[in-house]
């Protein structure tokens, strides 16, 4: 490239680096005393993010260097499910943290406040399943597994007011909040707050859950768990419905120091096409997500053949190997996701972000497991939410485990109309009670459809509701291999 053009884009970096931090420093004066200090670390935890983010040119990943995972850096499930010796739990488990990511608010699910709080199963949420769970080995086990929730600063409030009722459960529940950076405007690279750290509130966001490492670093909980023992942070987030606490993978971890990070990955299947997956870079571990695929190898990176497994995102690490690399600086240089996006007043923005398992890089002999499906249960729609409220799952100790009554250990596929079945509210209001789905296999419904009492679906069932038209499948009905159309027509599939 030609010299001065270089030049030219070095000086627009260092111009666009010194206007941000201008309007930083002018947030910072504005701010109230006492919160003068906080805003000074984050945003220079941001004008970190953001200088990384200016001198960063062309992909982070060349294509001709990705190797598929190497011989043993992918460990088969079944190599570890005798890791935990009978009798040997307390042991283990007196070492171990978990983690809950827990900064999503219900909104793209019509919710108001913090995800966690949808009614999952038997009017219990995401918090109170996990508050079980961890309850349920603190007693059987005799031990004291910590529960550490990630909040943001959209969940912090609403999460500290819930968590006094679990103030009788033998559970150590702690929070600590990820950090609050500025939106910047797309066009003008400079934070849309201008004159108030606090004001507006579409101004900030959370930057990503690879944010993790350094705000637990930052919250001073590394050092307290170190001083209790603890050697092993289990992470996942908690809408992920699968993922418990895995006795054989924590064994694994505790009795194989030189292993400091693995990575639960599963089966890719055709609905799992743009999950991240693992891939041998330069002789480490790494993440490889869509979003750092060239557009001209987008097809081959959704294609299961070649890459045929994906990041569950439960991640086994050791609390030292986090505190060390967070001392050096080693965490920082996770691959910057660049998530754009609109406000309500028409302002576009962008928000600089990273991804925890993006860390995996900088770990030493970090590994991936291949755990089962059932380890994989995230409730993103309101069709995942039918599945986990379903007969499909029973119910124990805090822990959805899919009914013996299933033939397939597969779980169908559901696909629910956006319109009438998006929000949880308006999705709740269809069913008299969620249908029997312990033969189905597939599901499509669209329209205007509700559904009787005691509806039982089997094999594959799809229902569509002309525009204007509406479907009442009646209680009691049993539809096997059916599809029912808009004026109320039942064929046989």
């Amino acid at each position: 490239m030609n010299k001065s053009i270089v030049e030219f884009q070095q000086l627009m970096r260092q111009d666009a680096q010194a206007a941000l931090r201008s309007e930083l420093d002018k947030l910072i004066d504005a701010a109230d005393e006492n919160d003068k200090e906080f805003f000074n670390n984050e945003f220079n935890a941001f004008a970190n993010l953001f200088e990384r983010f200016l001198q960063e040119r062309g992909p982070s990943v060349e294509w001709e260097k990705i190797r598929p995972p190497r011989e043993g850096m992918i460990k088969p499930y079944s190599d570890m499910v005798s890791a935990c010796p009978k009798g040997q739990e307390k042991a283990f488990l007196d070492k171990l943290v978990v983690i809950k990511l827990n900064g999503g608010l219900g909104t793209s699910m019509g919710c108001t406040g913090p995800k966690s709080m949808i009614s999952v199963r038997s009017g219990l949420n995401f918090l109170d399943l996990t508050v079980q769970q961890i309850e349920h080995l603190n007693k059987t086990y005799e031990t004291n597994v910590p529960l550490v929730l990630m909040n943001s600063f959209n969940t912090e409030e609403d999460t500290r007011k819930i968590l006094r009722k679990y103030n009788n459960c033998q559970v150590d529940i702690k929070m600590f909040n990820q950090h609050r950076f500025p939106r910047i405007n797309k066009e003008t690279l400079l934070p849309v707050a201008t004159k108030d750290p606090y004001n507006p509130k579409d101004g900030w966001y959370p930057p990503g859950h690879g944010d993790f490492y350094m705000a637990l670093y930052d919250s001073g909980l590394i050092e307290e768990f170190k001083k209790q023992g603890k050697e092993i942070i289990f992470l996942s987030n908690i809408d992920n419905l699968g993922a418990t606490v895995d006795m054989n993978i924590l064994a694994h971890m505790s009795t194989n120091p030189d292993n400091e990070y693995c990575m639960e990955v599963t089966d890719k299947t055709r609905a799992d096409v743009k999950g991240g997956t693992l891939i041998d870079y330069e002789g480490k571990a790494r993440l490889l997500e869509i979003a750092q695929v060239p557009k001209e190898h987008v097809d081959e990176f959704k294609s299961v053949s070649k890459f045929k497994i994906f990041n569950t995102n439960n991640l086994w690490m050791r609390l030292d190997a986090v505190d060390r690399l967070c001392k050096n600086g080693k965490i920082e240089d996770m691959e910057i996701i660049i998530n754009e996006k609109s406000l309500s007043n028409g302002t576009n923005v962008i928000q600089l972000e990273t991804a925890s398992g993006a860390a995996i890089k900088n770990f030493d002999n970090a590994i991936g497991v291949n755990v089962p499906r059932s380890r994989f249960l995230p409730v993103k729609k309101t069709s995942d939410l039918m599945l986990v409220m379903s007969n499909l799952y029973e119910l124990k100790s805090g822990s959805l485990v899919m009914s013996s009554k299933r033939q397939f250990k597969t779980t169908p596929l559901v696909k629910l109309g956006d319109e009438h079945f998006k929000k949880v509210a308006k999705y709740l209001s269809r069913f008299k009670t969620i249908p029997d789905m312990l033969e189905a296999d597939h599901l499509t419904v669209s329209g205007d459809v509700s559904f009787g009492k005691d509806v039982s679906l089997k094999g594959t069932v799809i229902i569509i509701a002309n525009h204007g038209d509406r479907i009442d499948i009646p209680s009691g009905a049993v539809l096997e291999n059916k599809i029912v159309s808009g004026n109320l027509r039942i064929l046989d599939h």
